[in-house]
């Protein structure tokens, strides 16, 4: 797949951000437990059927809702305003996409002003809004943290599992007008796209099976990060990809098992981009500079993975560290 030929569409859409991220789960106490004691969200409400949590000044950033299924149940992008929601929903239903509006019950609980409901290729449940609610009180972590790196950039990334990315990649791309970022072939076929100054907000593995791989919180502070890998370390199974650093986003992260068995990467130092002037490109030494060992790869997948890691290495390979303002102090040389 040379996904460089293929004619990017860059849509005058205003799908700013990703907005929300909803959960379905059986589990609710324990996600409760984990929400708090691990990844330090404030929760908002909670209730024998709900879960609603914070982790910056917005009302909500994710729920959790009673169900049968462990899976996603929605994921919500944000756009500018009224009239950008009208002009997606009329490209949608052009292009032969159900659209439904959110009705006055489901846009209270979202904590939004309006939204519409359309599903992707893969039958996930979208959400896009405007007017996303701030919350009554500064947002309060439950935990000791520097806070989470939003604002423009969004809540995060999600990144979905197709069998055959092809199925989804024209959706995203073409009709959304998502950007890509880069892509890798090695060990697993992954493609990236940004909205932002994020690098990215979206990105599609190619596993064999459809589903949701991960969803990104970004942290302030990379002792944020390391706390939180103490604290995961501390329960049997609760890593599933081991510390390590992205060689395409520069993210230094470890990725915590939820309740449901859907993927937290917990992250720092992400990379910002220009969207503007932004090439795409292959990312061809491997998806990690060191660390990040993969629980749910294959042994020869893991295999490749160490090869295409220590092959980086021995080239050289580096990156600079990406530091916010105020988060660092310059070493001195004598």
């Amino acid at each position: 797949m040379d996904i460089l030929s293929y004619s990017i569409n860059f849509v005058a859409m205003s799908i700013l951000s990703l907005g929300y991220v909803g959960f379905s789960s059986n589990h609710l106490e324990e996600w409760s437990r984990f929400a708090s004691g691990l990844l330090g969200l404030e929760a908002a409400a909670a209730s024998r059927n709900a879960i609603s949590l914070r982790c910056d000044n917005r009302a909500q950033r994710l729920f959790v809702e009673r169900g049968s299924t462990e899976t996603i149940s929605c994921i919500g992008w944000e756009v500018a305003d009224a009239d950008a929601l009208a002009a997606l929903a009329a490209r949608l239903s052009n292009a032969g996409v159900a659209v439904e509006p959110g009705s006055p019950e489901l846009t209270a609980q979202r904590r939004v002003k309006a939204l519409i409901i359309f599903p992707d290729p893969l039958g996930n449940r979208l959400e896009a809004f405007h007017g996303g609610e701030d919350g009554a009180a500064p947002f309060q972590p439950a935990r000791a943290l520097s806070g989470f790196r939003t604002g423009a950039q969004g809540l995060g990334h999600v990144v979905l599992t197709a069998r055959d990315a092809e199925t989804v990649l024209p959706f995203y791309r073409d009709l959304l007008g998502f950007r890509l970022s880069d892509y890798t072939l090695r060990p697993f076929k992954a493609f990236f796209f940004h909205l932002n100054a994020r690098h990215h907000s979206f990105a599609v593995v190619e596993t064999g099976k459809d589903g949701f791989h991960h969803l990104l919180l970004e942290l302030n502070a990379l002792d944020d990060v390391g706390q939180g890998y103490d604290l995961a370390q501390l329960e049997e199974d609760r890593v599933a990809v081991t510390l390590g650093r992205h060689t395409n986003d520069f993210m230094t992260s470890f990725y915590a098992r939820s309740p449901s068995g859907i993927l937290i990467e917990y992250g720092w130092g992400g990379r910002a981009i220009d969207p503007e002037k932004w090439e795409p490109f292959e990312c061809d030494y491997g998806p990690s500079f060191w660390g990040h060992e993969r629980s749910w790869l294959t042994p020869e997948k893991r295999a490749e993975a160490r090869d295409l890691r220590l092959g980086a290495a021995q080239a050289g390979r580096r990156a600079p560290v990406q530091v916010l303002p105020g988060q660092y102090v310059a070493l001195r040389d004598d």
